[in-house]
């Protein structure tokens, strides 16, 4: 049987192709804020040569910010998913351009294929200034054992930034769901990942020693043409895990047919259906 990293990085790697950027709109709003909310939280000089690490660098969207907004700083990027690492490759080191294209970053960056939450158990302590991750803490099997990992790999005032999603996080779909077994009544089960909130990260950051710790939230609406496009957007990014077991009485054909159905009736809009975002920033430090 697949183990649960290996089902998430093949997923990634599916979707690598191209189809990731296409559905990516919050992820890069994500990317964007989460690069905003750091400069605006942290006095990090530009002109230093900073020891990045990012986490889940996916097809490379943050990558570059960082390599723009700190030139020269030492960057490691790294991912699970093979693809998605070639892919982050081509946007920042610039092998998509024509031959003969001299744009190249003058950050020192280097692309790592691992599970971070392996990794960093290994990894020497201090080797960091600032890690950052966008759209991906979510994925930790191991949150509260990862961040004590973290904490080691920061050098003394060093930073961890990072943005996940929070438990409002595509709530007209569980709200939907829990309608369809409901009126069927059978148990409702989680389709999707369970996601915590911004006091829970708060409350494991201060477990691990973190200081300063800063947050905000912020909800974003996205609009599909159906429900079904909404759920075909998500597996297009690589996020359609579930865990859920569909009943053999009601079948996946029934079960997503009275689904939409609900998701329809509930919550429509005048372009399609609404499906919510709960995207939380954090920051915090670790002391002098």
């Amino acid at each position: 049987m697949i183990s649960r990293k290996a089902a998430i990085a093949r997923q990634f790697n599916r979707s690598a192709a191209g189809l990731y950027d296409m559905h990516a709109h919050v992820q890069r709003t994500m990317a964007d804020m989460l690069a905003e909310f750091l400069m605006q939280q942290a006095n990090i000089d530009d002109s230093n040569k900073l020891g990045m690490l990012e986490i889940g660098c996916g097809t490379g969207i943050l990558t570059e910010i960082l390599v723009n907004r700190w030139p020269h700083s030492s960057i490691t990027a790294l991912d699970i998913a093979p693809a998605m690492l070639l892919a982050a490759e081509q946007r920042v080191l610039g092998t998509a351009n024509p031959v003969g294209s001299n744009d190249r970053p003058s950050s020192d960056i280097r692309f790592l294929l691992a599970d971070v939450e392996k990794w960093a158990a290994h990894t020497p302590a201090s080797s960091f200034d600032l890690i950052v991750s966008s759209a991906c803490f979510q994925w930790l099997s191991q949150p509260q054992q990862t961040l004590n990992y973290l904490y080691r790999l920061l050098r003394p005032g060093g930073i961890l930034a990072f943005a996940t999603f929070g438990p409002r996080t595509f709530h007209e779909l569980h709200t939907a769901f829990e309608e369809v077994y409901r009126a069927k009544g059978m148990v409702a089960q989680r389709h999707g990942l369970t996601f915590q909130s911004a006091n829970q990260w708060k409350d494991s950051l201060t477990t691990t020693g973190f200081s300063n710790i800063q947050y905000k939230c912020k909800l974003l609406t996205e609009e599909y043409a159906s429900p079904r496009d909404f759920l075909l957007s998500v597996k297009a990014l690589g996020a359609s895990t579930s865990e859920a077991v569909i009943s053999h009485s009601l079948g996946s054909r029934r079960l997503f047919t009275s689904l939409y159905k609900e998701y329809e009736n509930r919550f429509s809009t005048p372009e399609g259906v609404a499906a919510t975002y709960d995207i939380v920033f954090i920051q915090a430090s670790t002391p002098e």
